[in-house]
């Protein structure tokens, strides 16, 4: 009912949580057990964003769950996200740090982690992977430029893609679209209908909508509503994306590493022996102590022609004995195996 009133439209519930329900003063019978309230919350997480709303923790420092320790987050912690106020990653990264944050403007994904490195930024936001687009292997890859930074959180977003327009700009004057490439991509059906056009490229979905602005008459770009309402344009069309369910994955990058026996997923980057049945071998390890590899994926090295990198991620940790056996019989059956994070997956079911 819970799932359901959140889907209608809710904007919030009511749950009885009791760890002996047999033994509650009142309504026992109905009360969750926390391992099934904290299901459900997940639950509501991807429910609420579908529905164009959020489930917002307390306290008012948001979404901790990516931080080991809530006690070790500056009062004023500096975030570096791609673009300005207004992009995707600005929004992911208000909404998973307090409000007093303070947010470093980058200009290129690398300047995100060169940020973190020079600990001028806390924690970076980084999109990672996209569920229309697939994986943003450029991001990937900077893992390997930068080992000191790890993984230590994600985030989950429904991303919007909006047809904007400078006010008083009918779709057939259109002369210039202005949108990052991964815009493109993501409404690459809906820019088959769009001719003679010029189309330009540009660093983040908040940098589109300026160009609009300063274009004038005939701009027009792909971007989010925040972005829209910040330069005073005009929506054109609402969610122009290929399909609805376009989501993009976000993860939080940081130089303090703290795994705890909390996390329930975890990033890394292994190479293979050259022998037959060696990725064999490594699927094996998983199998046998059954821990589920949630996505593994393999990338050239650069540099090295013919030679590949796997990216894996896998539900657990590396603080518990039996994740530790796993790690240690992976370094024993590759040529390079790195972690390259472990921390809470908040959208688990």
């Amino acid at each position: 009912m819970a799932r359901a009133a959140v889907a209608c439209g809710a904007d919030g519930i009511i749950v009885e949580v009791h760890h002996e329900p047999d033994k509650a003063l009142s309504d026992g019978p109905q009360s969750l057990f926390p391992d099934q309230f904290r299901k459900l919350m997940n639950d509501l997480e991807i429910i609420s964003v579908l529905t164009g709303k959020e489930v917002i923790k307390r306290p008012k420092v948001r979404d901790q769950v990516f931080i080991p320790s809530p006690s070790q987050i500056p009062p004023t912690p500096k975030v570096a996200f791609l673009g300005k106020i207004g992009s995707f990653s600005s929004q992911v990264a208000r909404k998973m740090f307090p409000d007093s944050s303070e947010y470093v403007n980058c200009n290129s994904f690398r300047q995100i982690f060169e940020e973190v490195v020079s600990r001028n930024a806390s924690y970076g936001v980084l999109p990672i992977e996209n569920t229309l687009t697939g994986s943003i292997h450029g991001n990937y890859e900077l893992f390997l430029d930068y080992p000191e930074v790890f993984i230590v959180g994600e985030r989950i977003i429904r991303v919007s893609q909006h047809l904007a327009v400078f006010p008083g700009t009918i779709r057939e004057n259109i002369q210039v679209l202005f949108a990052h490439p991964q815009g493109f991509a993501q409404s690459s059906r809906f820019l088959e209908s769009m001719k003679n056009i010029r189309i330009m490229d540009v660093g983040n979905t908040e940098e589109a909508a300026r160009r609009i602005s300063e274009f004038g008459i005939g701009g027009a770009g792909i971007t989010s509503q925040e972005a829209v309402e910040k330069y005073h344009l005009t929506v054109s069309e609402e969610d122009i994306e290929d399909n609805i369910r376009n989501f993009t994955r976000f993860i939080i990058l940081s130089q303090t590493f703290n795994p705890t026996i909390e996390d329930d997923k975890v990033s890394g980057v292994f190479v293979l022996k050259n022998q037959p049945g060696a990725l064999f071998q490594v699927l094996k390890i998983f199998a046998d102590a059954q821990i589920n590899i949630v996505k593994l994926e393999s990338r050239p090295i650069p540099g090295k022609p013919w030679e590949y990198l796997f990216y894996a991620d896998w539900e657990g940790n590396i603080v518990e004995d039996r994740h530790k056996k796993t790690l240690q019989s992976l370094k024993e059956n590759t040529l390079f195996l790195r972690i390259l994070g472990s921390y809470k997956n908040i959208w688990k079911k």
